[in-house]
């Protein structure tokens, strides 16, 4: 065991290009060498080695790593510990030399300074030239007119700025460069021009490539000195596909250089655009056309920007604070998900959603046991969907009917009440008529409900049944040269059978 106070020392052995190496970095490894130092490589895989080799510099290699583990993470971590041993163990200082730069995408040298002080290890860095230098250098941008670094192995899609160069590390080999290139086309269009870079800086091994995007694992010679550079672009249609350009639009359309319609709209004006907005959304469900379905559900978000912002005007909150809390109510709803609850199905996944809803209550206060079985169903909801959420509801604490044949039986029942309040107009008001017609509806509702159909889905294809038999009713009595006034109601009817064994022939 060593008595000295143990100590690594990390170096770096710049780009590849030995006139690029530091005299500071280069002095020490000479020192290393005539003190007998341990110095250890995380690769042999780097131009510098060769000096070293010429030099009759002694060194290990973590190469038999890469060998012994399944991911890159397992590798860093085990280079960290063996370094850590080392240092507890030696005489005399550890050195550790890494290519590029210590600090730039060098995840060994993370996991040292998180362990080192707890272990009781001096840890000492000593920079040399990055692969950024080289990168900006040789690609010739200025970084100062925005710039990001990403790693190949883990880039997510919602990392990528087209507004600023991107360079991206770590593409090891071909396969990480299809993955990067999949990630990159949910950004950038296929074509969009983007550079490889081989040992940048390398005199005689340098290679720089540019190819359209979806060409970018056809390059040859990737390896631990390739970079990938996404120059930042002044395209339009880019930043459509970002939610900041949306936010930023939606400002300039309400602000006194805007839209005048836009500028007068209040919450309650939209009022009727939300639901209006909503319902076309549905219909481009019910008719299975994701095209337009894709436009209408731009319409709605576009409801929720313009009300976001208006209060974003008077400073109550923004867009940016509906998606925090709308995330953070997703994670913290969803603990089989996020937590570690379990659900094995739908009906599991309801009771923990359910059991938060109601924790968040408690939290803010409000006494759950004194709340209405029926709270929670939105005043507004069209007639038929609120029936039958005030029905389930309703279920939910046994207020509800043990078999369907006793629902059908009610409807009779209602059935006969509305009759009898049609029947005698001189006894029975026009509100009572209302509320006896009312009494039909919320009993059929409870029969789509044992059913499991939903009402609205179940009156909205009856609709779309309707409009499709009348315009056949309408077509024929256009093709006859005929009016509806000119046509008997008997011989509508036949059209509405024609209708009928028509569209039974299409379905068949």
């Amino acid at each position: 065991m060593s008595t000295n106070n143990p100590q690594i020392t990390v170096l770096g052995l710049g780009t590849g290009d030995e006139d690029q190496l530091t005299l500071g970095v280069w002095k020490k490894l000479q020192l290393a060498a005539k003190e007998q130092a341990v110095l250890y490589l995380r690769t042999k895989d780097h131009p510098m080695v060769q000096m070293l080799d010429t030099n009759q510099i002694p060194y290990q290699t973590f190469d038999e790593n890469y060998l012994a583990h399944q991911t890159f993470e397992q590798v860093y971590e085990s280079i960290a510990e063996a370094l850590i041993q080392s240092a507890k163990t030696q005489s005399s200082e550890v050195i550790y030399a890494v290519p590029g730069h210590p600090m730039v995408a060098e995840y060994t040298v993370q996991l040292l300074k998180q362990r080192c002080p707890s272990e009781g290890i001096s840890l000492q860095i000593i920079g040399g030239e990055s692969f950024l230098d080289q990168a900006f250098l040789r690609f010739g941008f200025d970084p100062i007119d925005g710039f990001q670094l990403l790693d190949a192995t883990s880039l997510s899609r919602y990392t990528l700025n087209p507004q600023l160069h991107t360079v991206i590390g770590q593409v090891y080999d071909t396969l990480t460069a299809s993955d990067l290139k999949i990630s990159l086309m949910e950004a950038y269009p296929d074509d969009y021009r983007v550079v490889v870079g081989h040992s940048l800086g390398v005199t005689g091994v340098e290679q720089i490539i540019e190819v359209p995007l979806h060409e970018l694992d056809h390059v040859k010679g990737y390896g631990n000195l390739s970079l990938v550079w996404v120059p930042r672009s002044e395209q339009d249609e880019l930043y459509y596909r970002t939610f900041g350009r949306l936010h930023e639009i939606v400002q300039i359309l309400r602000s006194p250089e805007g839209c005048p319609w836009d500028r007068e709209q209040t919450h309650a004006s939209l009022r009727k655009n939300l639901i209006e907005e909503a319902y076309e959304v549905l219909e481009t469900i019910d008719e299975d056309d994701p095209e337009h379905m894709c436009e209408e559900l731009g319409d709605l978000l576009l409801q929720v920007m313009l009300h976001a912002q208006m209060e974003e005007e008077i400073g109550t909150f923004t867009v940016y604070d509906v998606i925090a809390t709308l995330n953070e109510k997703l994670i913290r709803r969803h603990p089989h998900v996020f937590g570690e609850n379990k659900a094995e199905d739908a009906d599991e996944a309801l009771v923990n959603w359910n059991a938060m809803k109601a924790e968040e209550k408690r939290k803010k206060g409000i006494d759950i046991t004194k709340q209405s079985v029926l709270d929670g169903v939105p005043r507004e909801l069209p007639g038929l969907m609120k029936a039958l959420k005030l029905q389930k509801k309703a279920a939910t604490v046994g207020f509800d009917w043990s078999e369907l044949e006793d629902v059908l039986n009610k409807v009779e029942e209602e059935l006969t009440e509305l009759r009898e309040a049609i029947a005698n107009p001189s006894e029975v008001g026009a509100q009572d008529r209302l509320e006896e017609l009312g009494d039909v509806l919320f009993s059929i509702v409870n029969v789509a409900r044992f059913l499991k159909v939903d009402p609205e889905e179940a009156i909205a294809q009856t609709n779309r049944k309707f409009i499709q038999r009348f315009s056949y009713i309408e077509d024929q009595i256009r093709l006859r040269g005929l009016s509806f006034e000119q046509t008997e109601l008997s011989e509508m009817e036949n059209l509405w059978q024609e209708a009928k064994k028509v569209a039974k022939l299409g379905q068949s």
